[in-house]
């Protein structure tokens, strides 16, 4: 069965699409907590390749860091399956950056879990906050079709 994920994806500027392993599964029999976590990272470095995050770590080792996350689980998850995960920024600071998440799965056909995570710019240099660069900044507003 193939999900078109732009209903229940509408309006995420990244998805992802990833299989569920076997061994994603805990004790429970399904989708471990924290597999979610690395779904959820997943979508936050497609996002950032796609705004150029990746390049400004990689040329000036000043890039994104996460913050804090946290996620509202809505139903569980089993082998097999196929989910996509969803990613938008929704808001940004002067060093920091909102981005919500969506775990959608093919399998149920609805959306899994929710997430809002904070990224803040970072200086890996010296270990502080750093301003978003403009240049980041334009590329999430392009991506995203609004001005922040």
């Amino acid at each position: 069965m193939s999900l078109d994920p732009s209903p229940l994806l509408a309006g995420f500027s990244a998805v992802v699409t990833l299989p569920v392993q076997w061994g994603d599964q805990d004790a429970f029999s399904h989708v471990n907590n924290t597999v979610y976590f690395r779904w959820f990272e997943s979508s936050r470095i497609a996002y950032g390749r796609l705004v150029g995050l990746d390049a400004w770590k990689r040329e000036r080792n000043i890039g994104p860091i996460l913050a804090s996350i946290q996620c509202d689980y809505r139903r569980q998850i089993t082998f097999p399956d196929t989910i996509r995960v969803g990613a938008r920024i929704t808001r940004i600071g002067r060093s920091s950056m909102t981005m919500e998440h969506a775990i959608v799965s093919e399998s149920a056909q609805a959306i899994a879990a929710e997430a809002t995570s904070t990224i803040v710019m970072f200086d890996y240099n010296v270990n502080a906050s750093y301003a978003v660069p403009d240049v980041i900044r334009r590329a999430i507003e392009q991506r995203e079709g609004r001005a922040f």
